[in-house]
């Protein structure tokens, strides 16, 4: 499994978002795929973030102005989803899961063994923008607890070895 790092464009370059024809060309191919163009929007919010590495208020603008909604609609689902991020990510997103079954597998210990290491708390990225921890609430991968989704992708089965190992290749600036 590899992870890829996030790219995030600096939130100047996206003050105003104009699609190029490559954008318009997978929006257009993902609307073919739903009744409606309000239908789409979470794919469309989801190849905006790819793109992007986030979904500035530009982007926003843009997607609203593209499936013909406000913009205020378009940041009302934007903040309902914990999925988009509406601030530059750090490279690698690190999401743990805090519930029962992760917890009781080792992931407590986990949580606590990151923050040390990273130095930081739920809601923080380190100083070099390396890496931000989350805490979620359930990653669905509860038969191989604990469970870190780091960016997209799932490592299951953790202990904290294997976890030092994957963040140690990751801030290598190597994908794990």
């Amino acid at each position: 499994m590899s992870t890829a790092p996030i790219h995030a464009v600096p939130a100047e370059q996206l003050a105003t978002v104009t699609f190029d024809a490559t954008m318009e060309e997978r929006i257009a191919e993902l609307l073919t795929h739903y009744p409606t163009k309000r239908a789409a929007l979470l794919p469309v919010l989801w190849l905006c973030q790819q793109r992007y590495g986030w979904i500035a208020p530009g982007v926003i603008e843009a997607v609203a102005a593209r499936l013909g909604e406000s913009p205020a609609f378009v940041q009302g689902v934007v903040t309902f989803y914990t999925m988009f991020y509406t601030s530059p990510p750090a490279r690698y997103v690190l999401q743990v899961c805090e519930t029962l079954s992760c917890a009781l597998c080792g992931g407590k210990e986990l949580v606590e063994h990151l923050k040390t290491k990273l130095g930081i708390g739920f809601g923080e990225r380190t100083p070099d923008g390396t890496f931000q921890l989350v805490g979620v609430q359930c990653l669905g991968a509860c038969g191989s607890a604990p469970v870190v989704q780091i960016n997209d992708d799932y490592y299951e089965n953790l202990t904290i070895e294997k976890l030092d190992a994957v963040l140690d290749e990751l801030a290598k600036g190597k994908e794990a």
